[in-house]
């Protein structure tokens, strides 16, 4: 499995990529990674860790289910919005109820175009009325800073922090909360919620830490000062129960958890109505209609979008990327993501329908090297979440 795993990851990842080898930058954790023995291979500008030695795919895949991974998720590129008018500002270029949130608190968002599309998904935490911590995919960072700074005119005295001295890194599975813990044992980590952060005190290093992750486990993303990285990664690595965890699983687990992939699932096309996030817009920015595309979007929300986002179980093969869905010999959608699920030893795939044959339980053709597999439309996230709420 875990060959056939690899064979459809690998494409998916190099196709994220974005500039020539020569040019590729690293993340603070770079050497950590080579030293660990990792395979190293292009993403989104990076030069970032796809697997480690003596660990498969899948292995790796199962000990994050099982016990505690370690991801660099330092190439995604982590902001600061500061100011009175910052969520007025925020909320006319995203469908999202910030006023609402509490301090501390998150929510999964999304840049949107005129068009209704997705610009980008994005996690929005408030930390107070006037300052907001956001992070946004490394994919899309020149898009992103453009379309942020192209609205910041409309709204006196918004400012836009890029960060650039801090690394990023998520540890999943049911251990983390332990091995957390233990390293800062005066903090009480039972109070910190799924969506909630705080900032904390490692040793004496000051880091954001933020309760969630990509992969539907319990976990942390944790903001961390660069320089301070390698020796905070090593610390939490020389736990037993964590191993550092590469894009491989990292894209395996987050579609068992039925997440999106911007650039695969989501795109500058796709509405939050057509890819499943309509809870994304919040009830008063319905009522307000007020953000950006909330013409499509809003439309969409009463009347129906003509395609959605499911997920499938696909017999006898897996599929990839572009695999044509057909009903009786007529193409009604096209596979996203797909992938053998080291979880549940079946072919899973997310995908786009017409609307109509989206339903739980619609039998569907799936073809795959040219040859049609029976697929049933499932619900997701396909392996039960288990965050801490």
């Amino acid at each position: 499995m875990s060959a056939s795993i690899k064979s459809r990851i690998l494409p998916s990842v190099m196709k994220r990529a974005n500039s020539s080898s020569s040019a590729l930058k690293h993340t603070p954790l770079y050497d950590l990674h080579v030293n660990a023995g990792a395979t190293i291979v292009p993403f989104a500008g990076f030069s970032m860790p796809l697997q480690y030695k003596d660990q498969t795919i899948s292995a790796s895949h199962r000990w994050t289910r099982e016990h505690s991974g370690l991801f660099d998720v330092s190439h995604m590129v982590q902001w600061f919005i500061r100011g009175e008018n910052a969520t007025a500002y925020l909320e006319s270029i995203t469908p999202s109820s910030l006023k609402e949130l509490a301090p501390f608190h998150s929510t999964l968002s999304a840049f949107t175009n005129e068009q209704g599309g997705i610009i980008d998904d994005t996690i929005i935490a408030k930390h107070d009325d006037n300052t907001y911590y956001v992070v946004t995919n490394a994919a899309c960072s020149v898009k992103d800073e453009a379309n942020l700074k192209s609205h910041l005119e409309n709204w006196k005295g918004v400012e836009l922090e890029r960060v650039q001295d801090r690394a990023l890194i998520a540890i999943q599975g049911p251990e983390t909360a332990t091995v957390i813990q233990s390293l800062a044992p005066s903090n009480d980590f039972s109070a910190l919620k799924f969506g909630q952060s705080a900032y904390v005190d490692f040793k004496g290093i000051r880091c954001l830490v933020s309760r969630g992750g990509y992969t539907g486990e319990d976990g942390f993303e944790i903001s961390v000062p660069a320089d301070a990285s390698i020796d905070f990664a090593q610390s939490i690595l020389a736990n037993k129960n964590v191993r550092p965890i590469g894009l491989g699983a990292r894209d395996t687990l987050r579609l068992e958890a039925g997440m999106c992939l911007y650039g695969s699932d989501i795109d500058d096309t796709t509405s939050p109505v057509e890819g499943s996030l309509s809870w994304i817009v919040g009830k008063r920015r319905r009522e307000e209609n007020n953000f950006i595309g909330s013409s499509r979007i809003l439309k969409e929300i009463k009347e129906g979008a003509s395609r959605r986002r499911v997920g499938f179980i696909i017999e006898n093969a897996p599929a990839r990327h572009g695999s044509i869905i057909e009903v009786d010999g007529v193409q009604v959608g096209n596979i996203t993501s797909g992938c053998p699920s080291p979880s549940l030893s079946k072919n899973i795939a997310m995908g786009y329908v017409t609307t109509g044959f989206h339903k739980t339980g619609t039998s569907v053709h799936v073809k795959v090297r040219n040859k049609l597999q029976p697929a049933t439309v499932v619900r997701m996230p396909f392996v039960p979440s288990k965050y801490y709420r």
